[in-house]
């Protein structure tokens, strides 16, 4: 955005906050599959240890060390579901700022917010930087979370119809 035409602050601009967003340590993992697969089954791992320790405390569960495995293998994959849908939640933040044809920005606070319209020309570059970059993060990080609700769900219907 030309400074001397745009009356929206430098780091309330959608293509600074895409910049900004894509060098973070935490929302850049996405870009990159292998690693921000790495990152969720390590939480996934850790998470599942901490909840065999907690479990182990359990008197039901101390007769029947299969359900109270299965339930901490399953539970413990809330963790990755919540960092996938903590990136989720910014990168579609920033998708629809960059699709947006106006962009609402703060001039000092939260109490005196301001809208401005995109020229076209802006309209084009960032709606391009949207559908290009952050469009298939997005997709991206939907088919992860519906593969991690998926394998919560199945494991719910193995523990409740099981004979274990």
């Amino acid at each position: 955005m030309s400074n001397s035409r745009c009356p929206v602050p430098k780091e309330q601009q959608p293509t600074n906050e895409f910049i900004e967003l894509s060098n973070s340590l935490i929302f850049s993992m996405p870009k990159s599959n292998k690693r921000y697969l790495r990152v969720l089954i390590l939480s996934w791992f850790i998470t599942f240890i901490v909840f065999v320790i907690i479990s182990t405390g359990s008197v039901f569960f101390s007769t029947n060390y299969i359900k109270y495995f299965l339930i901490s293998l399953f539970s413990s994959l809330a963790t990755p579901l919540l960092i996938t849908i903590r990136l989720y939640l910014g990168w579609n933040h920033i998708y629809k700022r960059l699709h947006s044809e106006k962009v609402e920005y703060e001039e000092s606070g939260w109490y005196d917010g301001q809208t401005w319209i995109k020229p076209l020309d802006l309209k084009e570059k960032e709606s391009l930087i949207a559908s290009i970059e952050v469009k298939p993060i997005l997709k991206n990080l939907i088919q992860i979370a519906s593969a991690i609700i998926s394998i919560i769900l199945s494991g719910i219907l193995i523990f409740q119809y099981s004979i274990i």
